[in-house]
């Protein structure tokens, strides 16, 4: 076979590869559902319910698109609800008797995966739900458990007082790094559905991934990936990390929210 001949051969096949490299290096890990959504607010008619997203695992950054579901009074046999399609519903007379439930869809560049939550409670009619109870420095008056973000107002403030690193020590052969935090208020009572959210000091050795919400236990688990900056020495001893916990729809730097700046091992 003369050299001219087989130069089209050569160069397909150098596409193929070109293209299978591509495609390999466009591979990612999509999202995958940790901790289930979960919804805040009242289940009465004219209230506002809120989604939260739950936890996810998988490449960042991740981005969320919401579905609301009416069931009936035992949360089953769900049913779409028409054009509700945001974070937040304002339940309506339709939904009163029915209990409601949340389709959250995740997605990255990688695929994308649905979680559904548990269902709300009963709805009932308009007025019919008791008060709130009174709050005390912004705080239930009354109670020990697990609170709702939503049931604390300030001058109470959001306390980040538990953190977990993995792995830990942090070595220089880590690739990604999970971090846990516990968040409380009132006296030490554990948080559901607060946004934490995490960043490696100096920037540029660990991704800083989207807000996650706590659960029901007041922890959250964030996922980062390494960055050329990791280590930011050849002697880095500790990852210092900003950490802070909100409620959605305040400020950062207002309502309930409280930081705070924690630390890690490394040991390279």
């Amino acid at each position: 076979m003369k050299f001219k001949s087989i130069l089209p051969l050569l160069a397909a096949g150098l596409v193929t590869v070109l293209a299978v490299a591509g495609l390999a290096g466009a591979a990612g890990t999509p999202p995958k559902n940790t901790s289930l959504p979960t919804i805040s607010g009242t289940a009465e008619q004219g209230q506002t319910l809120t989604g939260h997203a739950g936890q996810w695992s998988g490449d960042q950054p991740i981005s969320y698109k919401w579905r609301w579901k009416r069931c009936n009074a035992f949360g089953q046999k769900c049913a779409n609800i028409s054009s509700a399609t945001s974070q937040a519903y304002v339940l309506k007379n339709v939904d009163v008797g029915t209990k409601l439930r949340l389709n959250v869809t995740a997605t990255n560049g990688a695929g994308n995966a649905v979680a559904e939550s548990d269902p709300t409670a009963l709805v009932q009619p308009k007025g019919s739900t008791p008060p709130p109870p009174a709050l005390v420095n912004g705080c239930p008056a009354t109670g020990t458990g697990p609170l709702d973000v939503a049931q604390i107002a300030p001058p109470a403030r959001l306390v980040i007082d538990g953190q977990v690193a993995t792995p830990s020590p942090i070595t220089r052969a880590v690739t990604t790094l999970q971090l846990r935090f516990h968040v409380s208020a009132c006296n030490g009572r554990s948080i559901g559905n607060a946004l934490v959210y995490a960043a490696a000091i100096p920037f540029q050795q660990f991704s800083t991934p989207a807000e996650v919400s706590t659960d029901a236990t007041g922890w959250a688990t964030l996922t980062l990936q390494r960055m050329a900056g990791f280590p930011a020495s050849p002697r880095q001893q500790i990852l210092a990390v900003f950490s802070r916990a909100r409620k959605s729809g305040e400020s950062p730097l207002g309502g309930v929210t409280g930081s705070r700046l924690v630390s890690f091992p490394v040991h390279l």
